[in-house]
């Protein structure tokens, strides 16, 4: 039996490392690099048809997720399980915020809770400078003028777009996505957003750091110079909207690139997790953008909620590698990036993510926690794709490989083998009765629980 004075010279040695750790700055930067309705191939390591060496290189440097989800298959409840790590309707969102009376028609609230858990409290709580770049959307703009400031959610900066309660002057000319009055026009946001992310870090440098870098990109509307379509060898004076959509994607990239560059030549490179991914699929999705996935945003099919996920830390996340067994979720950021920035969970919360830690580092764990999605709560309020073979029941849960839809009332159940039909083409609920309705039964139960 090994001495109780032993056991407490080990425990105040580990606490002593952490605590040595933290107080020399060795806990990493971590960015999340969030793209604005980007579809599954819209990185050409998965496949896409768009050059995309950038991201590419990303990949290439750090590990690719294959099976990776967001919360929903629309903006603001995918960016309200990424803060949160609890499913978005706990929270009474469920469709992107928009005008008071849009957001009753849909049944839910103006902006996010500031009572709600807040990854980016934690990290402050933990010693972290925080700030917000970007696209918010979980409050503000339109007629909502009541919305919390980022200071609320543990925010020491919040540089917004319109969809916030702090927008930023100088990408927001008028209450809304673009205008020409803006000083930085759209197909300069990206860069304006990367050059801001960068000054934050070198003015906080040898402090860790915690940065939502949100991009615009790749939402409509796409406006690209004519620089950036010559750069993809487009001179017409009217392009297609894939052209501009090919030149948006061509420029991002790019930006992209720079970051990285960025943090090479501030000395931060070998100590930054970079989290890239997308909020949910692509719309319009052309044919090609969601890849082999069935469905895109506002679907619960894959197209709609599995996005391309790049991890990028060089002291320790491997290099050149795949991860196509684990299943993550936008839901578990906040306890897996709390867990690597010894950041303590706020009491008294129960959340939905969980620690997958072991995934960014080299490990492939198994989840065994079923994931649930909801959309579309009415026919009248909530937009749906317009082909019929994308649009999906109402709600889905995932449970090892299998995957089952159904709405609400119970009708139009849905069963998919994602091992083998990750494009699910076949539903096999006759052929898997039990399995069909064991899962089934959670859905509803789980759909049941929401507000």
């Amino acid at each position: 039996m090994i001495p109780r004075a032993c056991l407490w010279l080990c425990a105040f040695a580990l606490w002593y490392a952490l605590a040595a750790n933290a107080a020399d700055g060795t806990r990493p930067n971590i960015v999340v690099i969030l793209a604005d309705d980007f579809g599954y191939s819209d990185v050409s390591a998965y496949g896409g048809p768009v050059p995309t060496p950038n991201l590419d290189r990303m990949a290439r440097e750090g590990t690719r997720f294959t099976q990776a989800y967001v919360a929903s298959p629309i903006c603001s409840p995918s960016r309200c399980g990424l803060i949160t790590g609890q499913h978005p309707a706990r929270w009474r969102i469920t469709s992107f915020l928009q005008t008071r009376a849009g957001n009753r028609a849909c049944g839910q609230d103006d902006f996010l809770d500031p009572n709600a858990p807040s990854l980016p409290r934690a990290l402050k709580a933990a010693g972290y400078a925080t700030a917000h770049i970007g696209k918010w959307h979980l409050g503000g703009g339109r007629d909502v003028t009541n919305a919390p400031k980022f200071a609320a959610y543990g925010y020491d900066v919040g540089l917004g777009t319109y969809e916030s309660p702090a927008p930023h002057p100088d990408i927001t000319g008028t209450n809304w996505i673009w205008s020409a009055h803006d000083r930085v026009k759209r197909w300069e946001r990206t860069q304006w957003m990367v050059d801001r992310t960068i000054a934050f870090l070198r003015e906080r440098k040898g402090t860790p750091c915690f940065v939502n870098l949100w991009l615009d990109d790749t939402h409509t509307p796409f406006h690209p110079s004519r620089e950036q379509l010559a750069a993809i060898g487009v001179t017409s004076e009217k392009p297609t909207e894939e052209q501009r959509f090919r030149a948006v994607l061509g420029e991002m990239d790019k930006q992209i690139g720079r970051f990285m560059d960025g943090l090479r030549e501030l000395g931060l490179e070998q100590n930054t997790l970079v989290l890239f991914l997308g909020d949910n699929g692509a719309l319009p999705h052309f044919g090609t953008r969601n890849g082999p996935l069935r469905g895109s945003k506002l679907s619960l099919y894959e197209g709609g909620i599995r996005v391309p996920l790049i991890a990028r830390w060089p002291a320790r996340v491997p290099g050149e590698s795949v991860n196509a067994e684990t299943v993550i979720s936008g839901l578990d950021f906040f306890p897996t990036l709390c867990a690597i920035a010894d950041a303590k969970l706020p009491r008294g919360m129960t959340f939905d993510g969980v620690d997958m830690s072991a995934a960014l580092f080299g490990k492939a764990p198994v989840r065994s926690e079923a994931l649930f999605f909801e959309y579309g709560r009415n026919t009248n309020s909530f937009a749906f794709p317009r082909a019929a073979r994308q649009r999906s029941p109402n709600v889905a849960v995932r449970e090892g490989k299998w995957k089952l839809l159904v709405n609400s009332d119970g009708s139009d159940v849905e069963l998919y083998d994602m091992e083998a039909d990750a494009s699910e083409t076949t539903n096999v609920a006759a052929k898997h009765p039990k399995q069909a309705a064991q899962m089934k039964k959670t859905a509803l139960a789980w759909r049941k629980s929401l507000p």
